[in-house]
């Protein structure tokens, strides 16, 4: 086997074991529960979203409404906000690509694409921390909702 061989071979197995550990329609794909993670999470939230989303998850005042240049202020993420209404890898694919990833590419959004900077252990621990956050009766429904989430 050649090096470039081997190295497609790990690149393909890496990808193999992301796609299992994000598989089965979001089920544990969060660990809302794993501290370690949670506080790898906090720090990135802190280091690449609290600026818009505020420091307490609180979001920007008037959120769903869109100022004069056609932009919405950045949601909440506590439990006020629609984040816990979106499955797991929903959110991940938002997060890592940007809304237009759903929305199409006209949506107008501030919200950056992380793609290039933040790895996605790093997306899923701050997803993780976002989760952690929330009372138990709303991770349960965001639990159901990523138990009825179709790839």
């Amino acid at each position: 086997m050649s090096l470039a061989q081997i190295s497609a071979l790990l690149v393909c197995m890496g990808a193999a074991a992301f796609f299992l550990t994000t598989s089965s329609n979001g089920r544990d794909f969060l660990k809302p529960s794993d501290t370690t993670l949670v506080n790898a999470g906090r720090n990135v939230y802190e280091m690449a979203c609290a600026n818009c989303h505020g420091s307490k998850l609180q979001g920007q005042p008037n959120w769903r409404v869109r100022d004069t240049t056609g932009y919405l202020p950045a949601p909440p993420h506590d439990p006020s906000g629609h984040t816990w209404h979106h499955p797991s890898k929903q959110l991940f694919n938002m997060v890592k690509f940007g809304l237009q990833h759903y929305a199409g590419p006209d949506y107008k959004t501030t919200m950056p694409k992380f793609e290039r900077s933040l790895s996605d252990e790093q997306i899923i621990a701050v997803l993780s921390f976002i989760k952690s956050t929330w009372p138990e009766e709303i991770r349960a429904k965001h639990d159901e909702i990523d138990m009825k989430a179709v790839d």
